[in-house]
């Protein structure tokens, strides 16, 4: 296979991927309903902290900085970080272990009526698991990314934003990051 094939493959796999999401309107409403949490939190001073691993984490930081600096239109910035500084992470990680490095931080910051956006393609991760048990606990709304497979997140989240691909974790990440700019947007437009 020539690589220019492989790589409109890769294009024709996303084009499905999202043409199957756009198929499924309940898709559109859970979107609307993370959306009016997050409106109802920042509405009465809460925040939105998010998280995730590896690119995960990379979706996490842009979700906030989105927030926080300017998505589409000029507004006051908007409540929300990522859990994502290094020298707290490997603090975490070196003095609690790894599966606490996003608990530990929700523990420190987090408050009643904040929203956890929890981003696990898996719905699996034991860091991501620990953050959103820790979140509950403390009186938090949380908000799931996920993949194909109901994972043990879905039992404990609010909200479920499921992407029903099978293949590789980089479609899915490409529809999260697409969901991340719906709810930024619906953010702006709401709050």
């Amino acid at each position: 296979m020539l690589y220019t094939d492989e790589v409109k493959k890769s294009f024709e796999e996303a084009r499905i991927l999202l043409d199957n999401y756009l198929s499924n309107d309940d898709n559109f409403e859970r979107i609307a309903q993370a959306g009016r949490l997050m409106v109802n939190s920042l509405s009465q001073g809460g925040k939105i902290i998010s998280c995730g691993n590896g690119g995960s984490m990379c979706e996490a930081m842009h979700f906030a900085e989105e927030l926080t600096g300017r998505y589409r239109k000029d507004r006051p910035p908007i409540a929300a970080v990522s859990v994502s500084d290094q020298s707290f992470i490997t603090c975490t990680a070196n003095d609690y272990g790894f599966e606490q490095i996003f608990s530990r931080f929700i523990e420190g910051i987090g408050n009643s009526g904040d929203v956890l956006v929890a981003i696990s393609t898996s719905g699996n991760s034991k860091n991501i698991l620990s953050a959103a048990a820790t979140a509950k606990k403390k009186g938090m709304k949380i908000v799931a990314l996920t993949g194909p497979d109901k994972g043990k997140l879905t039992q404990i989240c609010d909200v479920e934003l499921r992407v029903p691909h099978f293949g590789y974790a980089d479609r899915i990440q490409e529809l999260h990051l697409k969901i991340i700019h719906a709810l930024v947007l619906y953010i702006e437009n709401n709050l």
